[in-house]
């Protein structure tokens, strides 16, 4: 278990975690992590446009999340190889489409519209919405690990996960990072 969580805390490999995470933007700004962000809050923007029916664009838009999540149903269980496959295969093509739809309807709306504000909202943040194509599951099998061995030993997770990744974000040194491993946090229980 600790070979699993050394490299996503030891900036060895770059990590992804949501922006709504406690982590520091320093660690995000160091390139230590790479921020993956939620297509939820881009269907959300397009739902509130969609919503009187007064947008094909937006429609379309919604339209071509709600096969992502489609997608994302049917492997959801399957093996990491077998989700990224997937997503290679049926999700990749829609995202690509989904670009080119955006970039070219951007172009045409006055950049004070609500719609041009959504696709910019997109846009800004494709990067991260775009990772879940080439992750097959481990980054949330290392999120997992850190759960249960917080559970095991009766460790506060969000105070160590707090404590943590604050000390990453201050430079904690990559040659001590045993000292930030969940086993070496003071246990919640007597």
């Amino acid at each position: 278990m600790r070979d699993c969580l050394l490299p996503l805390l030891s900036g060895s490999s770059r990590s992804s975690i949501s922006r709504r995470s406690p982590v520091p933007a320093a660690l995000a700004r160091r390139g230590e992590v790479t921020l993956a962000f939620c297509w939820a809050d881009v269907r959300r923007r397009f739902f509130e446009l969609a919503a009187p029916g007064t947008s094909p664009v937006a429609t379309d838009v919604l339209k071509r999340i709600a096969q992502l999540y489609k997608i994302e149903a049917g492997i959801r269980g399957q093996s990491s190889a077998a989700r990224r496959l997937a997503r290679q295969k049926q999700s990749r093509p829609i995202i690509e489409d989904l670009r080119r739809v955006l970039d070219a309807r951007l172009s045409q709306l006055s950049r004070k519209s609500r719609l041009a504000e959504a696709i910019r909202y997109a846009l800004t943040r494709w990067d991260g919405r775009t990772l879940f194509l080439d992750d097959g599951g481990e980054h949330w099998a290392v999120i997992a690990s850190m759960i249960g061995t917080c559970k095991l030993n009766a460790i506060d997770l969000q105070a160590w996960l707090t404590d943590m990744l604050s000390k990453l974000a201050a430079g904690h040194r990559n040659g001590r990072i045993g000292q930030l491993m969940s086993w070496n946090y003071p246990t919640t229980a007597g």
